[in-house]
């Protein structure tokens, strides 16, 4: 009887320590969870990622294939309790950094996760190298604890196929002229790479752009695969050996023929304001012998009014003065 109730107050003992003790678990700052009863997610009501604003990137054929039931998330804390036949599912929300490159299935893939391969629409082999950051959607647990099996595989090749998509069909936007030169060519690297139909340089210049754009066409991952990207961050485009050698000369000449015009618009840009400067000393220059004559003109028209023999007396005096100043006069003696 003893061996008997020994064996229960044992079973009672495991039973106590197995589930019930062993029931308690807290959930991390930066962690996020699910509980699961007999292998179903506490669902909230019937609501789905429709409802929710992650859903708005999504095309309008897309949002029937991925409409997932909203799950009730359990916050960091504790302790909390769960029953034997309940199960948690613990993710980690922080944001990762991983190599654009990165093929989680084929890690060799891709130069070993260094550098993804993209075709120009100038059927240019061209490396891509960069970082993307991204991190668990709290607002779509459900699709990436039991939708998908491995959504971080389907992200990365989500992200592959738009990059290399936009590689394939990037086109620079047209310089902006201001509208006192919109009809004067202006020569730039893109110009002269044209020719011989190389987009590089527009890849290179546009990075921003590019980040931008894959940014906004990536948007949706929160709502397919329950992963959000925070940001791409595309640093390097390398063209084949021979492509950057054409580059590095063509991009040299540019720089020097860009350097050329900037002296010679200098020095056009100097002439042109010592000319003006010229001509406003030589028109202040004859205003100035104006300004006298104007003033005895305005004095011989107020002498005529006070009759004739005014200006005739003027011009006596004037004559007197001038040959009290002269040292020697030449007179006209009329002859007989």
């Amino acid at each position: 009887m003893s061996i008997f109730l020994g064996a229960v107050i044992g079973f009672v003992a495991w039973f106590l320590v197995r589930y019930l003790v062993a029931g308690f678990y807290t959930i991390n700052q930066n962690e996020r969870a699910v509980k699961t009863s007999f292998g179903r997610a506490e669902r909230i009501g019937t609501s789905t990622t429709l409802q929710n604003p992650i859903s708005d990137s999504l095309l309008p054929e897309e949002k029937d294939r991925y409409a997932y039931p909203q799950v009730r998330v359990i916050p960091p804390g504790g302790p909390y309790f769960k029953w034997p036949w309940e199960r948690i599912h613990k993710v980690s929300i922080a944001t990762q950094t991983v190599n654009m490159a990165y093929d989680p299935e084929t890690p060799e893939a891709n130069q070993g996760g260094r550098v993804l391969e993209a075709v120009t629409k100038d059927q240019l082999n061209t490396g891509l190298t960069g970082q993307i950051r991204y991190r668990v959607s709290e607002k779509n647990l459900y699709a990436y604890l039991f939708a998908v099996k491995r959504p971080i595989v389907h992200v990365m090749g989500y992200f592959a196929s738009v990059l290399r998509e936009r590689i394939a069909n990037f086109e620079a936007p047209p310089p902006v002229l201001p509208a006192e030169h919109s009809e004067l060519p202006i020569p730039t690297p893109e110009v002269a790479t044209a020719a011989i139909g190389i987009s590089i340089n527009d890849l290179r210049k546009n990075l921003r752009d590019l980040n931008e754009h894959m940014d906004r066409e990536c948007k949706s991952s929160e709502a397919r695969y329950g992963i959000a990207l925070d940001a791409s961050l595309i640093t390097g485009i390398d063209p084949p050996g021979e492509v950057e050698s054409a580059l590095a000369a063509i991009n040299t000449a540019y720089n020097q023929v860009s350097s050329d015009i900037s002296l010679a618009q200098a020095s056009a840009d100097q002439k042109l304001v010592q000319s003006k400067t010229a001509v406003e000393i030589e028109t202040l220059r004859a205003q100035a012998e104006v300004e006298p004559l104007k003033a005895v003109a305005d004095q011989l028209r107020e002498l005529r009014k006070n009759g004739p023999d005014a200006l005739t007396a003027y011009v006596r005096n004037v004559r007197l003065k001038l040959f009290s100043d002269a040292r020697r006069a030449i007179l006209e003696v009329p002859h007989d």
